[in-house]
């Protein structure tokens, strides 16, 4: 793939991975890209790089540009080798570039590769004029790392803002104008939720500091850029940095005999009843990245597991590990299983929750196999908490 110029004299120089399916645990079944941008004024300026193995990749696309020994500046946004990768053969092909970056950026950096680069650290407020052009630094701390900072050109009105508002997404196209929006949403919204999610805070006080910025274009550093649809992307931001839940409920279960899956299909009717949006999730056929994109407005969480070995089974373990490392705030919980020797695993399910802010409202626990009577029980006790 050619350059792909985003205005006059800016291109995008990116690499494609077609071929990531998992992301640090979270699967990625359409892939990603990195993106990168290219600067054309009296200093040339490089904004991000990619994955080591895209290096050479991204440097043919800066070669049928220009020479990329010509390159005077190169804005590191984040460390994060995804982003940062390629900076080792870059810089042997740039020698006398400046590395622009946050202050926690070039620690970073020096830890990550060990080389004596020039570096230049910028704070909030910092302005590095190239031209006719000026880019501007925000610090973002923790969203999603230390390091992490945006850059704002107001000559053209571009947000260059690192990880934040991307989506995992291998496509030839660059814009959210040439590609399916329900898609690129649901991409943004399983990147949030499963990389930002923690950090919910920090996104609103990056929110904050980006008001009063005319932008045209959000030139993010994963997946599809905004550029007809900036409002879209920035208000859905909004609501799942604030929190916001709706009338739904997950529930979230694995089972050894089908006894865990008859409770939690009661568990959810109990749900319907109350006309709540559910989502019935196996732990065997769901993978636990693509249930954390229902639990970003879920206002209900309710597991499921049987009893192995006195523990929870494995797939709940480590959905809880992930779903509590996430840490989605002021949710309610419902713990529920089937047992035979004990009934432990309600216990350790429930702590985890417990321990991690989620309101664990009610547990429930049937013996070997359930009755039809038991059942309609656990429903109806549900469903009067529900009420309640």
């Amino acid at each position: 793939m050619n350059p792909i110029q985003i205005k006059e004299g800016i291109y995008w120089v990116g690499g494609i991975d077609w071929n990531l399916r998992n992301f640090h645990g979270y699967l990625t079944q359409r892939g990603s890209s990195y993106n990168a941008y290219l600067i054309i004024d009296e200093k040339i300026t490089l904004i991000d790089a990619v994955k080591a193995h895209l290096a050479p990749e991204m440097i043919k696309r800066i070669s049928a540009i220009i020479d990329p020994s010509k390159i005077d500046n190169i804005v590191v946004n984040h460390v994060e080798m995804d982003h940062s990768g390629a900076l080792p053969e870059l810089m042997k092909l740039t020698p006398n570039a400046t590395i622009y970056t946050s202050p926690k950026g070039e620690i970073g950096l020096r830890e990550h590769y060990h080389a004596d680069w020039s570096f230049r650290p910028v704070e909030s407020g910092t302005m590095l004029n190239i031209g006719r052009r000026n880019l501007h630094f925000v610090l973002t701390p923790m969203v999603h790392w230390p390091d992490n900072m945006v850059a704002y050109l107001p000559e053209e009105k571009i947000l260059f803002s690192n990880d934040a508002f991307g989506q995992h997404l291998a496509s030839s196209e660059r814009f959210d104008d040439e590609y399916p929006l329900d898609i690129i949403m649901l991409e943004a919204r399983k990147y949030y939720a499963n990389i930002v999610l923690p950090y919910s805070k920090q996104v609103q006080k990056a929110l904050v500091g980006l008001q009063g910025l005319d932008i045209e274009i959000i030139a993010n550093s994963h997946g599809i850029i905004w550029r007809k649809h900036v409002s879209d992307i920035l208000a859905a931001y909004q609501s799942w940095a604030s929190n916001e839940t709706r009338k739904k409920a997950l529930v979230v279960y694995d089972t050894m005999w089908h006894s865990t899956e008859r409770m939690a299909l009661a568990v959810q009717e109990a749900f319907n009843k109350h006309g709540y949006v559910t989502s019935l999730l196996s732990l065997q056929t769901n993978h636990i990245s693509d249930i954390m994109t229902e639990v970003i407005d879920s206002e209900y969480i309710c597991t499921g597991s049987p009893t192995l070995n006195g523990r929870m089974l494995p797939t709940m373990s480590a959905f809880l590990t992930y779903l509590t490392g996430l840490a989605p705030k002021d949710r309610k919980a419902i713990v529920f299983g089937s047992y035979g020797w004990g009934p432990k695993q309600i216990e350790e399910m429930a702590g985890m929750l417990n321990s991690s802010g989620f309101e664990v409202v009610t547990t429930e626990k049937l013996k070997y196999v359930p009755t039809e009577d038991q059942l309609e029980e656990l429903t109806q006790r549900i469903s009067d908490l529900i009420s309640s």
